[in-house]
């Protein structure tokens, strides 16, 4: 069983920064794309940044967002500077994952961690 923890959220006002962090445990042989999502109530959940064998981003945190990974603890973070009100959503960690009992990949996602941004 694959178990993916968030932590860092919290309240920031804008221009402020906070870091998210995500551990995935469990019967893990290779962890193909870590990344996080967002969503805010009444929409869809969106890419925020991936990472693989390259990085990716949307477009509306390109230069604030920065994600990287710590292949050798299955954790990823999501360092995010200069923060807007517009950033504020529920953050998801999810990844792409091959395990040790499943054929094939499998997507997984964490429970979630509010990040609100307000003055």
């Amino acid at each position: 069983q694959v178990r993916l923890v968030e932590s860092g959220g919290g309240s920031a006002q804008p221009g402020e920064s906070l870091r998210l962090s995500c551990a995935a445990s469990g019967n893990i042989m290779e962890i193909v794309v870590m990344g996080w999502y967002r969503q805010v109530p009444g929409k869809e959940r969106e890419l925020v940044a991936t990472a693989s064998s390259e990085t990716k981003y949307a477009d509306s945190v390109k230069g604030r967002f920065t994600i990287s990974r710590d292949n050798a603890e299955k954790k990823v973070y999501l360092q995010m500077n200069s923060l807007k009100p517009e950033d504020t959503a529920v953050y998801f960690c999810k990844a792409v994952i091959l395990t040790t009992t499943n054929i094939g990949l499998e997507d997984y996602w964490g429970q979630g961690t509010q990040v609100t941004v307000s003055s």
